[in-house]
């Protein structure tokens, strides 16, 4: 479980502000998926026509872990019910197999002890509760604890995407500190998932709010994360992504075609960069203490991956805090630029103050495990690019830039970046990592929703997102420096050409957004039923486009990535192109 980072306003909205004058500014089907194993750029760059092909588990797979996590809930209790939803009231059970013992049982979360309840007969449930039990011997625990959940309901509803139900036990929306949650979810079988199924996935967790701005909207985001019996990780295969216990439930808001940050994460996996996968699905979220009800009905969310080093995600050397001298040193980190939010440990920039970074974050090792040594080892690499970008033969490949990042990530950043023309490009949610021995990479990419025309009055057809919207709001120089550079401009220009001709190709660009969309059609009708802003200019803060349908929503947005792309065509890639 790691530190919780608390996060302010973003950067973007304050920018909207200034800019409109006011207090402004299923897409994929259950079967596809960015992919965290997108081959590093620099070490096999992919230029794939089209959507890329989902990488994940196999349901074998998935279903064996599934059960051996359910296994460990239970522990050494049998519950006569499995965890699921129930209608009006449900009749539980409990007997175990350790000898001699008397059951102990509570439902307000807490661990069973030796003078909780003891169970007798069979219990009587009518609100959604959180069974523990434990077997006693004499008065000690004895064997394995157990937990079930039964979320009680009052609407059935079907989807032809994965259904989440998440159940708080009536305490309310949470703030920036974990609150316990009860989370399961109901994968479609035979094209189709229901509440009223067996879930797939019925396990404790914790929820908080997530993001910045967006963590204001009505429809709010969330950062998920699935507990054991202790309370520690729990790593579950969900809807075919790889076992993990961190998660985070984006749900577009601004973003009227739903798909935004499904498209950036795609064109970046199509490019060959790092990104999370994903998979839509359709939340109930059920705050209050009554059973789940239509209400509780949020739309489409995005289930992400988190950005974290793991082998089934950002595959890097773990560092330890004995690794404190070369090469050991060197490797793994993960860092972001995270302007006016940037928390410690933050990258300290030592050369000239006048181009110096800014709000470079550490993420990775996490702050209570990374050692001083290594954040000045890091500090000291970053300075020594930073130097040679600004020295007198940037491009020299011994002692210029290239001898310390891997340029073509950095290339293909910066052309999903500027197709995106998203507001917080390069200014937050812009990563970089650093395997044992290797390079500073640029990714895993992260936060397109306010990008690709969502709000118009900031993503303009014409003109740089690198070059920053007013002086002093930018965390670097470095993205325009290197478009400064006429070796690293020709390698934009060489790469631009050869996307076009095949991945990035306007044909190919809309066919990965009607891709995206086509499995949303009866999902988003539900979404803009619970949501009716199609309509609405001003959503969550943002100013964005109107329309009557969400179809015509897709075709703005189709629209708007052709001109784009027209845009960048013609200006050549010329650093002073407006």
């Amino acid at each position: 479980m790691r530190t919780q980072r608390i996060h302010v306003i973003s950067l973007f909205a304050t920018v909207a502000l200034l800019l409109a004058g006011s207090t402004v500014a299923q897409a994929a089907s259950d079967q596809q998926a960015t992919t965290g194993h997108a081959q590093a750029a620099g070490s096999g760059r992919s230029a794939q026509a089209g959507a890329a092909t989902p990488v994940g588990v196999s349901d074998a797979a998935a279903r064996r872990q599934q059960q051996r996590l359910a296994d460990d809930m239970t522990g050494d209790i049998t519950y006569s019910v499995p965890s699921g939803t129930f209608q009006g009231s449900v009749s539980v059970s409990l007997s175990t197999t350790v000898s001699g013992a008397q059951i102990r049982y509570t439902t307000d979360g807490q661990p069973p002890t030796a003078s909780s309840t003891v169970y007798s007969s069979p219990l009587q449930l009518t609100a959604t509760t959180q069974l523990r039990a434990q077997a006693f011997v004499d008065g000690t625990a004895s064997g394995e604890p157990g937990t079930a959940l039964y979320t009680a309901r009052s609407v059935d509803a079907t989807s032809d995407l994965p259904l989440l139900v998440m159940d708080a036990y009536g305490k309310g929306k949470p703030d920036r500190d974990y609150a316990d949650v009860s989370t399961m979810l109901m994968e479609p079988q035979g094209g189709s998932s229901s509440l009223a199924q067996t879930p797939t996935v019925a396990t404790r967790a914790g929820f908080h709010l997530h993001g910045q701005s967006s963590a204001n909207f009505d429809k709010a985001p969330y950062r998920l994360e699935l507990r054991d019996n202790d309370d520690d990780d729990a790593d579950y295969p969900l809807a075919g992504m790889p076992a993990d216990s961190d998660w985070v439930l984006r749900g577009p808001y601004p973003d009227k075609t739903l798909i935004r940050d499904a498209f950036g994460y795609q064109l970046g996996q199509t490019v060959g960069l790092k990104t999370p996968r994903y998979r839509f699905v359709e939340l109930y979220l059920n705050l209050d203490g009554s059973p789940l009800s239509a209400d509780d009905y949020q739309g489409v969310y995005m289930l992400d991956e988190t950005i974290k080093r793991s082998s089934d995600r950002l595959d890097i050397q773990k560092l330890k805090k004995t690794d404190l001298t070369e090469p050991a040193i060197t490797g793994g980190y993960i860092m972001k630029f995270n302007a006016y939010a940037a928390e410690d440990p933050k990258l300290p920039c030592t050369g000239d103050q006048s181009t110096c970074w800014k709000d470079l974050e550490v993420d990775e090792p996490a702050p209570e495990d990374i050692q001083s040594a290594q954040t000045t080892w890091l500090a000291q690499y970053v300075q020594k690019f930073h130097d040679a970008l600004h020295g007198s033969d940037p491009s020299n490949a011994s002692t210029g830039y290239p001898a310390y990042i891997d340029v073509d990530s950095f290339v293909d950043m910066i052309i999903v970046n500027e197709l995106s023309r998203e507001g917080d490009a390069y200014i937050r949610s812009t990563y970089f990592y650093k395997d044992r021995g290797g390079k500073l990479v640029a990714g895993p990419l992260w936060d397109y929703d306010l990008g690709f025309d969502a709000v118009p009055g900031s993503n303009s057809v014409s003109g740089w997102q690198y070059k920053p919207f007013f002086p002093g709001f930018a965390t670097t120089d470095w993205f325009l420096k290197l478009m400064q550079d006429p070796t690293f401009n020709q390698r934009v220009v060489t790469r631009w050409t050869e996307l076009r001709q095949g991945a990035l190709s306007d044909t190919q660009l809309k066919n990965t957004i009607t891709q995206l969309s086509t499995p949303l059609t009866a999902a988003a009708q539900r979404n803009f039923t619970k949501w009716p802003i199609l309509d609405t200019q001003m959503v969550g803060g943002f100013q964005t486009q109107t329309t009557g349908t969400w179809a015509e929503q897709i075709q703005l947005m189709q629209n708007w990535i052709t001109q784009r792309a027209a845009w960048i065509d013609s200006s050549g890639w010329r650093v002073d192109a407006q």
